[in-house]
């Protein structure tokens, strides 16, 4: 991790709209759906344990934190109401989710559309 990584100053978490807002002493805010974060966990159980192991999540347009749990001075661990609790959210990983989030997302519907998965807008 590099030394001069942002580091959060604010994690909100808005429990109606399942969205965590996250502001960095960069001054950069960003704010992630959970279901954003639980489908781009930095667990083994999503992004497997190497390349081409990845795991894709589907089913969880509806999916919360449940907690927020502070690891150390370098970390969270997101706790989901779907039971997953096994990634840690670096402040690198969640600064850099959030500066690639529009494409990681596309990426994520384009995955989940050649898979055959449609995303249920009502869930």
């Amino acid at each position: 991790m590099a030394a001069t990584s942002p580091t959060p100053t604010e994690l909100r978490y808005d429990t109606a709209a399942h969205v965590l807002h996250v502001t960095f002493d960069s001054e950069e805010r960003f704010s992630y759906t959970a279901e954003f974060l639980r489908v781009h966990s930095p667990s083994a159980e999503v992004r497997g344990h190497g390349p081409g192991q990845e795991v894709l999540q589907v089913g969880k347009e509806r999916v919360g934190i449940d907690s927020i749990e502070p690891v150390g001075n370098y970390a969270v661990r997101l706790c989901f109401d779907d039971g997953h609790d096994t990634g840690l959210y670096s402040w690198e990983e969640l600064h850099w989710l959030g500066t690639h989030q529009q494409r990681l997302w596309n990426d994520y519907l384009q995955r989940l559309q050649a898979a055959g998965h449609r995303r249920r807008m009502d869930a």
